[in-house]
């Protein structure tokens, strides 16, 4: 009898453990840092994105970065991600999918293959800056789109390719950038950096 229930509870214990893991999705996670990408400019996936709070828990295990939570009357929110704490007007915010929910980060339920971008924001006027979002078109030539926090996306006009220490303007948000070995990447005056392709 006693056997039975050892073997019972160990059972029990065991469907514990796996339940979370069932539960978290495997989803792509960058985070942009003030001035530069603090993890995954190619936007990984990584294992543990329950959510988008559990996604960047994830991700920090993986870059070995730190980030920090404050507890406020709403819940926890983010107040610093590697060097940089937040401050009157500029924090970390995120998106997932390209847009901003309108919850917090707990509260976000990811499944597989979703995307979580992370990112530091100085807020003005006229709200946040659009996050980048860079596509390959054709061979070496690619598309940047600029995401407002609702995730409409509009050609970003003024964004400039850079790669293998070149920089190269596009034209209404289209450009080529010729033989390369390096990654890909675009950035905009007033605009969060994008995610890095071949």
């Amino acid at each position: 009898m006693f056997r039975r229930a050892l073997l019972l509870a160990v059972a029990v214990a065991a469907a514990a453990l796996l339940v979370p893991a069932a539960l978290a999705a495997r989803v792509h996670v960058r985070v942009e840092g003030k001035t530069r990408t603090i993890f995954g400019p190619t936007a990984p996936l990584v294992e543990g994105g329950a959510n988008a709070l559990s996604a960047l828990d994830a991700a920090s295990v993986a870059g070995e970065f730190y980030y920090h939570l404050t507890q406020a009357s709403f819940g926890a929110y983010v107040d610093q991600i590697g060097l940089y704490p937040a401050g009157a007007q500029a924090g970390w915010v995120f998106k997932v999918n390209g847009a901003s929910p309108p919850v917090g980060a707990d509260q976000v339920a990811l499944k597989d293959g979703d995307s979580v971008l992370w990112y530091w924001a100085e807020f003005g006027p006229a709200g946040g800056p659009p996050t980048l979002a860079l596509r390959r078109t054709t061979g070496s030539c690619y598309r940047v789109l600029a995401q407002n926090d609702a995730g409409v996306a509009t050609p970003a006009r003024g964004a400039v390719l850079r790669v293998d220490g070149r920089v190269r303007r596009t034209t209404g948000g289209r450009g080529c950038v010729g033989r390369h070995r390096g990654l890909v990447r675009a950035t905009m005056t007033g605009a969060v950096r994008s995610n890095a392709l071949p």
